[in-house]
């Protein structure tokens, strides 16, 4: 069953829920049948894990990526 979100068009409230077919989904708030789906965010990687623990190493000429701690100077 995928998970989706719903905004309620009666009284705006947000909400996820599992839905599978055949499901109508209703407000938990108010039970309005009056949903509008919203589309998924789709996750992006953190900066902090994209790079090996060499990027901190100072001694290391700079590499340019975003929070690059390398100086350049050792």
């Amino acid at each position: 069953m995928p998970l989706y979100a719903f905004v309620c068009q009666k009284c705006e409230h947000d909400f996820e829920d599992l839905v599978s077919n055949g499901d109508e989904v209703e407000c938990p708030k108010c039970r309005s049948k009056k949903l509008q789906r919203q589309l998924p965010l789709i996750g992006k990687p953190q900066v902090k894990d994209a790079f090996p623990s060499s990027c901190g190493d100072p001694s290391l000429p700079p590499c340019g990526a975003p929070g690059c701690r390398r100086t350049g100077r050792g």
